[in-house]
């Protein structure tokens, strides 16, 4: 999910106009263990080549992680931990300035079938939340990798995420 993620912002990012990088981190863990993922945008072409050890943003796709990884590690002054939760972002005690929520789980039930789909209706919140991706750019992300049935659903459902992000 996480690699699909850093994929399509990548994608989206670029039909924006933007310079982007997406890669996965599979480290020695088993299998099952919480994977990273990064996507680097900027107005620049990107020529860095590591992992980001100093994010701006942070998404995280299943806030049982918050207990397991510190993902405000590294969090550049200023940055953004955007967290799939039925939770406020007071709630959390991320240590973040700003922290921003969604229930991504129950809208991936309502529109895609299972709660553990949400790795495209987050893309809806980091749009919202940063403005650094169009919606519009998303969404056409969407149909260039899912079959247009498919490309529907999570469009309509990254849309309700966008909407009720906070």
């Amino acid at each position: 999910g996480a690699v699909t993620a850093a994929e399509l912002l990548a994608v989206a990012a670029a039909e924006g106009g933007k310079m982007t990088q997406s890669f996965p981190f599979f480290g020695v863990e088993r299998t099952g263990a919480p994977v990273q993922a990064f996507c680097r945008i900027d107005d620049r072409p990107v020529r860095l080549h590591h992992n980001v050890y100093e994010p701006e943003i942070v998404i995280v796709l299943d806030a049982s992680l918050l207990s397991v990884v510190d993902v405000c590690s590294g969090l550049k002054k200023g940055g953004t931990v955007i967290v799939n939760t039925a939770k406020k972002g007071s709630e959390l005690g991320l240590k973040a300035e700003k922290v921003f929520t969604v229930d991504a789980g129950s809208l991936a039930e309502k529109y895609l079938g299972r709660r553990d789909r949400v790795n495209t209706l987050m893309l809806g919140s980091f749009a919202k939340v940063t403005g650094l991706v169009p919606l519009d750019a998303l969404k056409k992300a969407i149909d260039g990798r899912f079959k247009p049935e498919v490309a529907e659903k999570n469009k309509k459902a990254i849309e309700e995420c966008y909407n009720a992000t906070c």
